[in-house]
């Protein structure tokens, strides 16, 4: 399993990301994926969940209405785009997904700050 994250960079308070995780080594339309973030000091929480054909999304109350989960099956990527960014979302984005054990990308960073 290799999950390969990219998109994550410096954005000010009001700005857009589009986070992206390229996923290989197992049959990715039978997984249900996820996105994680950890800021500095705090643990790491779940931030978006999509279904494996992409039928059901879930989101943490702190970013509904602003970040949108979805999934390609046929480029097996899944992608977070995250808009009116706050500096409360701060932190390492993860992609996750759970096959017995959690399988987890190396993070990409996301600050936003003026």
């Amino acid at each position: 399993v290799q999950l390969v994250e990219s998109g994550g960079g410096l954005v000010q308070p009001g700005g857009s990301l589009r986070l992206s995780c390229a996923a290989s080594g197992f049959t990715f339309s039978s997984y249900t994926m996820s996105w994680y973030r950890q800021a500095p000091g705090k643990e790491r929480e779940l931030v978006a969940i999509i279904s494996s054909a992409g039928g059901w999304r879930n989101y943490a109350d702190s970013v509904k209405g602003r970040f949108t989960i979805s999934r390609d099956n046929t480029k097996n990527t899944v992608s977070l785009q995250m808009k009116s960014l706050t500096p409360e979302d701060t932190a390492v984005y993860y992609c996750n997904v759970k096959r017995g054990v959690d399988y987890w990308g190396q993070g990409t960073q996301v600050t936003v700050s003026s």
